[in-house]
């Protein structure tokens, strides 16, 4: 059964300074990664098609594939959990989140869906303006 991993990303303010962020390590380390403190236990589900779904500017708003994880140093010598990452980003639609500190898991059936999967329905705004109706209180 597979499980995701939902993790606030630091610094990060739009969908695209994610993505250069990770183009920089991609083209410098051959790989994407993000280097975490505790291993998820439940590996075998996590390996098995799960996500790091990425939170900023509070909301869900994108996701990458976990396709390995191992052990590396950070920069002060400290062994950490290693999350190799497909370098693939995928828009999800926003869901709102409130931040909190490392990882958690993330169920299948709570998770968002991938922006580009999602067709719109007649009537409705497109994502970024139902965001912005939602966050002023109108939808």
């Amino acid at each position: 059964m597979t499980i995701h991993l939902l993790k606030m990303s630091v610094g990060t303010v739009t969908v695209e300074t994610l993505e250069a962020w990770q183009a920089r390590r991609q083209a410098e380390h051959g790989m994407v990664w993000h280097l975490t403190r505790h291993t998820p236990r439940r590996r075998d589900e996590v390996l098995d098609g799960g996500s790091i779904y990425w939170i900023f500017n509070g909301a869900i708003r994108a996701r990458n594939r976990i396709i390995d994880i191992d052990q590396a140093e950070n920069q002060d010598g400290e062994t950490r959990c290693r999350l190799v990452l497909e370098p693939k980003l995928v828009r999800t639609e926003a869901q709102p989140r409130r931040a909190h500190q490392g990882w958690r898991y993330f169920e299948m059936a709570d998770a968002p869906h991938d922006a580009a999967t999602r067709r719109r329905v007649r009537g409705q705004p497109p994502p970024e303006m139902a965001e912005e109706l939602r966050s002023l209180g109108l939808l």
